[in-house]
Formats: structure tokens, sequence, C-alpha cells
């Protein structure tokens, strides 16, 4: 048989996702309720309860909009813990003025309308995709790997190194920020290097967190203290006062975070809690402390013809907002309400349609990667001009509701999908 023949032999499959973490999870279940099963290809491991009994490190700040995605994909009941948050502060250490989003008053009653967003472990995040992909995709395939990818008119070819093909007249590429997908689409990429650092830690404070996230811009970069759930939740350490536990992002020079790095426990917990203000009084305990260096990533390109990109495989943003997630779980959503529309009028992944989606996923996500770069510049800059401009700007938005209300509402992803069947407020 020829290798034409071979690659005929093979069906065309309506849609392969490779890459089946959250945002390739989502795509795959949005897709799924609609009657489409897609084959997910995703190289990491199944997971298993174990993962419950420690605690991450690092937290994903879940928009409303995302949080709504995933409960129509019935992912959200599986959420075995997470902290949900209903304020937000941010200040300045050498200016005036704190931006205060939702209720940052913990005695005053507080409402499911008030809520901001929830803060959830990856690995928690990560079971109850799991969990929904095995009951709700038919060909769901872990811990396999991507040969390569080739383009055959209208369809691409999916070699695995076990040597199993695949054909699909979708191609969706969910495969993180060193996208393979991206790579053998020849798609390039533009990358903004910051130099700076990123530590991240979940640390224990002796006051609670009391369902607030906040972070304050420091002359070296922005420090974040993100509410994290107490283990206690799911039956561990008991007898732990509730509510003292955060997930720590702190933004650094490279040659700063290294020495920081060096640090014991004792004095990293020394040195985090002076930079911190006392914010929430000592920091008493430290874990999974780990580095890595910022850059923000562009990809050239969203589509192809019959390939599409999403998530971090497109874009990888500062976390400056912790946007970065969320972003990605629009992009799911606006592709898949994008298809699904050429699919009631008898098409499939039409060129238009990609290109429509590339428009409007591309021009906001630069949007976002642009404006956390500046803001981050803004509030690093030791020019005295900028740290008064910098002053005088929080100090005015911090007291206009509207403004404020503008802000809240685009981190709330809501008006990204308002358009869209996944709007459901």
């Amino acid at each position: 048989m020829s290798v034409n023949q071979q690659q005929e032999s093979i069906p065309i499959e309506k849609v392969v996702i490779i890459g089946g973490g959250l945002v390739g999870g989502l795509c795959a279940l949005l897709l799924a309720k609609a009657g489409i099963q897609p084959i997910v290809l995703d190289a990491a491991p199944e997971l298993d309860t174990e993962i419950l009994q420690r605690r991450d490190a690092r937290v994903l700040a879940l928009s409303p909009a995302t949080i709504s995605l995933l409960k129509q994909t019935d992912v959200w009941p599986h959420i075995q813990r997470k902290a949900d948050y209903y304020g937000m502060q941010v200040w300045s250490r050498d200016g005036y003025g704190i931006l205060e989003f939702g209720k940052t008053d913990h005695i005053a009653p507080r409402t499911a309308q008030d809520l901001l967003g929830s803060m959830v472990e990856p690995s928690v995040l990560g079971l109850a995709i799991q969990h929904e992909l095995k009951t709700q995709i038919q060909h769901y395939h872990t811990q396999v790997r991507v040969q390569r990818i080739e383009p055959f008119g209208d369809y691409w070819q999916i070699t695995l190194t076990s040597g199993q093909q695949f054909n699909t007249a979708l191609l969706i590429g969910a495969d993180g920020g060193n996208s393979l997908v991206r790579k053998m689409a020849g798609i390039g990429v533009d990358v903004l290097d910051y130099q700076q650092t990123a530590i991240s830690c979940a640390i224990k404070t002796e006051q609670p967190h009391q369902q607030i996230a906040r972070q304050v811009f420091l002359p070296t970069g922005p420090l974040a203290f993100l509410p994290m759930t107490d283990l206690t939740l799911t039956g561990l350490s008991a007898d732990e006062p509730a509510g003292h536990w955060q997930s720590v992002v702190w933004t650094l020079p490279a040659q700063d975070a290294e020495a920081l790095s060096q640090l014991s426990d004792a004095d990293f917990l020394t040195a985090i809690t002076h930079a911190s203000g006392h914010m929430l009084g000592q920091v008493t305990a430290v874990e999974s402390r780990a580095a890595f260096p910022l850059a923000a990533r562009q990809a050239e390109r969203y589509v192809l013809p019959h390939l599409a990109l999403i998530g971090d495989a497109a874009h990888v943003v500062h976390p400056l907002a912790g946007q970065g997630v969320n972003l990605g779980c629009l992009d799911a959503a606006l592709l898949v309400d994008n298809l699904l529309r050429d699919e009631e009028r008898g098409l499939w992944a039409h060129w238009q349609t990609l290109n429509r989606y590339e428009v409007k996923r591309r021009s906001h996500n630069s949007l976002m990667m642009h404006s956390f770069s500046g803001l981050g510049w803004l509030q690093g800059s030791q020019l005295k001009a900028v740290q008064w401009l910098r002053s005088e700007g929080m100090h005015f938005v911090a007291n206009n509701p509207l403004l404020l209300n503008i802000f809240t509402e685009q981190a709330s992803g809501k008006s990204a999908i308002k358009d869209t069947r996944y709007y459901q407020f």
C-alpha cells in the first residue's frame, strides 16, 4: 500500500485537541455538550486523589466568566477545594490611595453576586477537569506524545511516538507556552522578556486573609498575597486556624530573586514580612518555594487553515493581574461558539470563521498584554515624575466608582462572552 493510500485509509476526524489541561479540556467539554465528540491527546499523566493531600504553591485566579464556563461543562461541582474571594486591594508602597474592588469590608454580608472570583490550585482543577473528560469524552488519551503534525490539503495528520496516526479537519493546539503544535505548524512567536523573575510559594500569615486578594507595588515589582483554601476542607490539619494560608507571587529583578531564593526559610520569612509591610502581620510559615523567569509571548498567528491555537499556545501574559488562564478559557468559548455557528449552517471550521476568531481574540489579548506591560513599567519606574503621576492616578481611580466598576467588569470576563451562547449570569 502506498503512503497516500495509507493516509486515505485513516478516517478524517472532525476535531482533535492536543492538550487536555484547563483550556484544552474546557474546549473539548464545550464541544461535547453540543454533541461534537473531539479526540483529546494529552501528554500529562492521569491524576488521582492523592494530590489533595498536599498544598500547591500556586493558585489560579478564576474569573466569574471562567467559573460560569466550568459550571456549564459540569466541572465546577468536582472542584474539591477552592478559596472564593470577594474583595481586592491594590496599593503602591511609595504613593497614596488604595484601589479597592468588590467587598473589602469582611464584616458586611456577602452574596453570590459579590463574588470577584475563586482561587483554585492547578492540581485540584486538573483533577476535576480529568474527571469530566473521562466521563464525557469517548476518546480521551493521557500520557501520549506527539511526534509530528503535517498538513495535507483539507486536513492535518498527527503522528504519535507510538506510531498511531489521526487525521483531522480541525486541529486545536492547547499544549501550553512551549506548544509543539505551534512550532511544528511553523507559527512564529513574539517574545517580550521582562528581565524579571517571579517567586511563588505558599505562606501562612499571622492574620487571616478574610477572602480578600492583596497586591502591593514595590519599587522592585508587585507582591501579591492570594487567598488559599485550608487543607482542613479535605480532612487534613483540622487543628489549623482557618483562612491563614496565602499563595504568593513576588515579582523581582532576576538578581534580587536569585538572592532571595538562596535564603533559608527563616530568613525568607523575615524578608517577605518586611517587604509586605506586615500587611497581614508576621509571615510564620512557607512551603514550596520556586522561581520562574517572566516573559510575554504572542503567537504571530492564532490560526492556519484547519488549525487554531488557544490558551498559552497562543499567548502568555504577565501574572500581574492573574488573567492568563482566564484569557485562555475565553479563547475556548469564543472558538467553540464560532464553530457551532458554522455547524448550524452546515459548515465546519471554515477559514473565515477561524480568521474571525483570531481577529477577536488576538486584538483583545494584545491589549491585555500591553496593558500589563505598561502597568508593570509604570509601577516599577524610579523617576520622580512618574512616581507622582502613578500616585495621583491611583488616587483618582480610587475615588471614581465608575472607573472601578469598569475595571471590575473587564476583569470578570463577562463582556468577552456577552454575544455568545455561553453568557449565563
